[in-house]
C-alpha cells in the first residue's frame, strides 16, 4: 500500500466524497474527522460546538469513554448473533427498556434505526387490528422507507415516490376534529410525534393528546407515539409522553438509544403482542450483541448522571436568555428541555450558514426554524457560549 505524502485537504477530501457518493445528501462545505464531548473539528483543526449531535443521537456526546468501553470490551466477546437465537445482552436491553417505557408496554423488537421502528410499529398495528388505515399528521417526520414515508407529512418528500403505501393519511397537527372526521371502523392506527421535530419543534397540546387517546379507545385503533428524536431525556423527561402523561400502545425509539450506534426499538403492549407470530417481522442485524451492550451502557448513564432533568434545566436556561434578548428577527422560542426551536421571521439557512463559521453547527426544522439538538451532557458554560454565539449572529 502506497503511503500518503501530503494530508489529505479539505477540499480534497469534500472532492472524493462528491466523486462517489450516491447525492442524495445536500452536502456543507465542512469535513468533519474528529470529536469529543460536545465539540467536533474538522481537517484543518477548527472546533465547532456540535448542536447537531448526529440530529439528536449523540446524547452522551463524542468520544465518551463509556461508549468506547462498552463496545471495547462486546467487540471482544461477541459482535452478532441472529434473532433466531437468544442472547444476554439483548436480553438485557429488552429488560431495561420495558422496565423504563410506559408501563402498559411489556415487549420490544429490536432494528437498526428509526425508519425501522417505525415499519415494524405499522406491521404489528395491522396484524393487532386486522384494519388496514393508518392516519399521521401534517409536518410531521417519521422516516423515508416507503411504509414510513407514506406517514410523514411532508409533500417535498412524498411526491417523487408516489403511490405511496395506500390507506394512509395526513391530517393537521393539533387539529382534534380533522382527526376526528378521518377515523373509521376501519382505522389501525394513529401516529403522532407529541412534539413535532422536523415538522419545526413544534408541542402538542394536553387537551389534544388526551383527546387523541380517546379517541383510539373509542375507535378501537391503536397509538402509535414516535420518540425517535425526542426520547432517552431529550425533553426534560425520559419519554416526552410522559409530559403528557399519556400510555401509547406503541412506542417507536431509535437515536439517543444507541448514543451514536445504529440502532431502533419498538415496544409494544401485551395486547399487540398476543397478535404477533413468529415469522411476522424479521432483520439481521436488529439487536445485535455489539450495540445492544453499547446500548445498555448508554441507558444506564442516562440514568445515573440524571441527564434528563440536566436538560430541563439546560432548556429553560436556553429559553430564558433567547427570549430575554429581545431579537427582532425572532418569532417563536419552541420545545422541551434540549430540543429547541427558534423560529424566525425568514429563511433561516443563511443563518445555519453564519452560526457554521462561527463555530456553531445546527439544524433547520422546517424553512423557518433553527433546531439545536446538543449532547444531554452539554454543561452550562458551553451552553452559554453557544447562545452567546446565536444571538450574535441573530443581531447581525
Amino acid at each position: 500500500m502506497s503511503e500518503l505524502t501530503h494530508p489529505i485537504s479539505v477540499t480534497a477530501s469534500q472532492t472524493l466524497e462528491s466523486q462517489y457518493t450516491s447525492g442524495v445528501y445536500p452536502k456543507r462545505d465542512l469535513t468533519i474527522v474528529r470529536g469529543k464531548g460536545v465539540k467536533v473539528w474538522d481537517e484543518a483543526g477548527r472546533e465547532y460546538f456540535d448542536c447537531v449531535a448526529g440530529i439528536a443521537v449523540a446524547v452522551l456526546g463524542h468520544a465518551n469513554p463509556i461508549i468506547v468501553d462498552a463496545l471495547t470490551k462486546q467487540a471482544e466477546t461477541l459482535i452478532t448473533c441472529p434473532g433466531i437465537f437468544h442472547n444476554d445482552k439483548r436480553a438485557q436491553l429488552l429488560e431495561k427498556l420495558v422496565a423504563i417505557t410506559p408501563t402498559n408496554l411489556t415487549r420490544g423488537y429490536l432494528s437498526n434505526s428509526g425508519a425501522e421502528a417505525v415499519e415494524a410499529a405499522l406491521k404489528f398495528a395491522r396484524l393487532a387490528t386486522g384494519r388496514t388505515q393508518v392516519i399521521s399528521t401534517m409536518r410531521g417526520f417519521h422516516g423515508r422507507t416507503m411504509g414510513a414515508l407514506s406517514l410523514t407529512g411532508n409533500p417535498k418528500y412524498q411526491k417523487p415516490f408516489k403511490p405511496l403505501v395506500p390507506d394512509t393519511q395526513q391530517v393537521p397537527y393539533n387539529k382534534l376534529e380533522k382527526l376526528e372526521a378521518a377515523m373509521s371502523s376501519q382505522t389501525a392506527a394513529v401516529v403522532l410525534e407529541v412534539i413535532q421535530g422536523e415538522g419545526g419543534v413544534r408541542p402538542a397540546d394536553q387537551t389534544y393528546i388526551d383527546a387523541v387517546r380517546a379517541l383510539c379507545d373509542e375507535h378501537g385503533a391503536l397509538l402509535i407515539i414516535d420518540e425517535i428524536q425526542t426520547g432517552f431525556g431529550r425533553t426534560g423527561k425520559l419519554f416526552a409522553c410522559e409530559h403528557y402523561n399519556l400510555q401509547p400502545d406503541i412506542l417507536c425509539l431509535a437515536k439517543a438509544l444507541g448514543g451514536g450506534l445504529p440502532i431502533g426499538a419498538t415496544m409494544i403492549s401485551e395486547a399487540v403482542a398476543e397478535k404477533l407470530h413468529p415469522g411476522a417481522h424479521g432483520t439481521t442485524y436488529g439487536g445485535n450483541p455489539l450495540v445492544s451492550a453499547v446500548s445498555l451502557a448508554v441507558i444506564n448513564a442516562i440514568l445515573d448522571q440524571d441527564l434528563a432533568a440536566h436538560a430541563a434545566e439546560m432548556g429553560a436556561h436556553a429559553h430564558q436568555r433567547i427570549n430575554d434578548a429581545n431579537l427582532d428577527v425572532v418569532r417563536e422560542v419552541r420545545g422541551k428541555g434540549l430540543i429547541i426551536g427558534i423560529e424566525l421571521k425568514q429563511k433561516v439557512y443563511p443563518t445555519l450558514v453564519a452560526l457554521q463559521q462561527m463555530g456553531v453547527l445546527c439544524v433547520p426544522a422546517g424553512v423557518t426554524t433553527l433546531r439545536l439538538v446538543p449532547p444531554l451532557v452539554i454543561s452550562k458554560d458551553e451552553l452559554d457560549r453557544v447562545l452567546d454565539l446565536v444571538i450574535q449572529v441573530l443581531r447581525s
